[in-house]
C-alpha cells in the first residue's frame, strides 16, 4: 500500500513537471501559442518598469525663508555627465543671495530641466539623474534627434555643386564659413562671475555666445566688451561723418545726432534677479508710515583715535590676521548697538499677524542686536548681516565686515549672511551725498543712512577760547523710523546717546566685552 501511494505521487509529480517544461518551451519559441499574448506583455511592462525606476528626479530644495523661486545661473554639469553625492550640479540666484545646489545621488545625468537664465521652482524637479549609471553619451545622442534647421542647413549644403563653391576666394570662404557655422560649447561655456552676468544684462548679451578665455572657459568682462564692439560693428561699416572745423567733436555728455533727427527709442529691460528682489521689499517696506530725524556729528575725536589705533594695527603681529586697518564703520555700528541696550524698542519687529487670534498688533523685542549693513556690490544693492554685534568688539566688528564685504563682491553670500537683521545701517558717504532719507527694511523698525564726512569751521567748545575758529570733521546722520511704534522723542533719544558716544569714542572702551 505504501509504494502504491507512493508511485502515484511520483507520477503526478512527473506530470506536472511535465507540463511546465511545454509551457516554458511554447514561451521560447519562435511561433506563436496561446500563452504568447498573455506571457509576453507581462515581461515587457515588467522591464519598463525597472528602466524607469532608476531615473530619480531631484527636487529644488527650500535654501532660505520665504524663497519660493530662483534664477539657474549656471549648469556644472551637462547630460551624461557622472556625477556623485554631494557634487555641486548648477549655482542658483535666489533673492537674498546665490548658492550652488548638490546632487543628492550618485549616477549620470539624464535631463536638465531648465537652462541658465531661466526660473526655477523651490520643490519642483529641475534635473533627472539615472542611479544606475549606465547610460552612454553615444546612446543619449541616438535618441536625440537633430533639430529641423540643422536637417534643412544639412541638406542645402548638400544640394550646393562643388563647383559654385570654389568660385569664391578662398579667405572669403573661410570667413564665411567660421562666421556661420555654430560654435560649440562645452560645460565651462557659461561659466562667469555675478558681475560679468550683471554686465551681460545691461548690454542686452546673450553670454552663452560669447567664447570666454578666463580660466576653465569663464566669460570675462574683456570678453562682453569685445563681443558687443563686433555686434555693434557688424551691420554697418560706413565710416561715421567727421565733424567739420567750426562744430566741436561729440563728447561724453552730448549725443552725437542733431536734436530732432531721430524718433524717442524705448528698449525695456529686464529686471535682475537683484532688482526684483528690491521692488518687492521696498514695495512692502513703503507700506510702513516712516518719518525722518536727521542729526550733525563731530567726528574730530573719532578720527583721532582711528588714525592712532590704525598705526598700531599697521605693526606687524597686532593685528592678529584679521584687520590691517579700521574704516570709521565698525565705531559706528558698535555705538548703535550701545545704544539699542537702552532702547530696545529700535531692535524690535512689529507682529501684525498675531498668533494669540485676537488680531491685535504686537512688539517683539529681540535679545541679539544683528545690524545689516547695506552694501554697493557688482551685483546691486546687498543687505548682509552682522550677527550679535554685542558680543565683539571693534576688531571683531572689522573682521566680520571685511568678510562680508569680500563675498558680496564676487556674489557668495549665504542666504545665512542675508538673514536674521534687526536694524540697519547704510553708509552712503563713501560714494556721495550729505544727507539721505534711508527706507525702514520689512521686519524692522529703525534705519541709520551715514553721508560723507567734510571739513567745516567752527567755533571751539574750550572754556576760554570761545571765541576762537577750528577745523572740524563732521558728518550727518539721518534716522528713519516706524512711526507706528516709535515716535519722535524716543527716536532723538537714541539718536543722541549714538552721537555721544561717536563724539566721545573712549567711552567704548569701558562697555567692551
Amino acid at each position: 500500500m505504501f509504494w502504491s501511494r507512493s508511485s502515484r505521487a511520483v507520477r503526478q509529480q512527473w506530470r506536472l513537471y511535465s507540463s511546465l517544461s511545454r509551457q516554458s518551451r511554447h514561451l521560447r519559441a519562435p511561433t506563436p501559442s496561446p500563452l504568447s499574448p498573455l506571457s509576453a506583455p507581462t515581461a515587457r511592462a515588467f522591464h519598463a518598469t525597472g528602466a524607469l525606476s532608476v531615473v530619480k528626479p531631484v527636487l529644488l530644495a527650500d535654501i532660505g525663508e520665504g524663497i519660493v523661486e530662483v534664477e539657474i545661473i549656471q549648469w556644472f554639469v551637462e547630460p551624461g555627465a557622472r556625477v556623485e553625492e554631494f557634487s555641486p550640479l548648477c549655482e542658483v540666484q535666489s533673492d537674498k543671495a546665490s548658492v550652488e545646489i548638490t546632487s543628492r545621488f550618485a549616477g549620470v545625468v539624464k535631463k536638465l530641466h531648465y537652462e541658465a537664465g531661466e526660473v526655477a521652482k523651490v520643490g519642483k524637479a529641475f534635473v533627472d539623474i539615472d542611479i544606475e549609471g549606465d547610460a552612454k553619451d553615444e546612446a543619449l545622442a541616438a535618441l536625440t534627434p537633430p533639430e529641423p534647421a540643422q536637417q534643412e542647413s544639412n541638406r542645402e549644403s548638400d544640394a550646393v555643386p562643388a563647383s559654385t563653391a570654389t568660385h569664391a576666394p578662398e579667405p572669403a570662404l573661410r570667413e564665411n564659413r567660421a562666421q556661420d557655422a555654430p560654435t560649440q560649447k562645452g560645460k565651462h561655456a557659461t561659466l562667469a562671475t555675478p558681475a560679468v552676468r550683471h554686465l551681460s544684462k545691461e548690454l542686452s548679451v546673450d553670454i552663452s555666445q560669447i567664447n570666454g578665455t578666463g580660466r576653465d572657459g569663464r566669460v570675462t568682462k574683456e570678453d562682453i566688451y569685445r563681443f558687443v564692439e563686433r555686434r555693434d560693428a557688424a551691420p554697418s561699416r560706413v565710416p561715421p561723418p567727421q565733424p567739420s572745423p567750426a562744430m566741436p567733436a561729440a563728447g561724453m555728455f552730448s549725443s552725437p545726432a542733431a536734436p530732432g533727427s531721430e524718433e524717442q527709442k524705448e528698449t525695456p529691460l529686464a529686471l535682475t534677479r537683484t532688482q526684483e528682489m528690491m521692488f518687492k521689499t521696498m514695495t512692502r517696506s513703503l507700506s510702513i508710515p516712516h518719518f525722518l530725524y536727521a542729526d550733525e556729528v563731530d567726528f574730530t575725536s573719532l578720527v583721532e583715535l582711528r588714525g592712532r589705533l590704525n598705526k598700531v594695527l599697521s605693526k606687524s603681529g597686532l593685528s592678529d590676521g584679521q584687520v590691517s586697518k579700521l574704516s570709521y564703520l565698525p565705531f559706528i555700528i558698535k555705538a548703535v548697538s550701545m545704544a539699542l541696550y537702552k532702547y530696545p524698542i529700535l531692535n524690535a519687529r512689529v507682529d501684525v499677524e498675531s498668533a494669540n487670534g485676537n488680531g491685535k498688533p504686537k512688539l517683539v523685542l529681540r535679545s541679539q542686536h544683528n545690524i545689516g549693513v547695506a552694501m554697493d556690490t557688482p551685483s546691486g544693492l546687498l543687505v548682509p548681516v552682522i550677527k550679535n554685534v554685542g558680543s565683539l568688539n571693534i576688531l571683531g566688528i572689522a573682521a566680520e565686515l571685511a568678510r562680508l564685504q569680500s563675498l558680496a563682491v564676487v556674489g557668495k553670500l549665504s542666504p545665512q549672511d542675508m538673514s536674521g537683521g534687526t536694524i540697519t545701517v547704510s553708509n552712503i558717504g563713501n560714494i556721495g551725498g550729505t544727507y539721505l532719507s534711508p527706507v525702514v527694511v520689512e521686519r524692522e523698525v529703525a534705519i541709520l543712512g551715514i553721508g560723507r564726512m567734510r571739513t567745516v569751521p567752527a567755533f571751539s567748545t574750550t572754556p576760554g577760547e570761545e571765541d576762537k575758529v577750528v577745523r572740524r570733521q563732521v558728518c550727518n546722520f539721518s534716522w528713519s523710523a516706524d512711526h507706528r511704534v516709535v515716535d519722535g522723542a524716543t527716536m532723538a533719544r537714541a539718536a543722541e546717546v549714538v552721537r555721544a558716544i561717536v563724539e566721545e569714542p573712549d567711552v567704548m572702551v569701558m562697555h567692551l566685552r
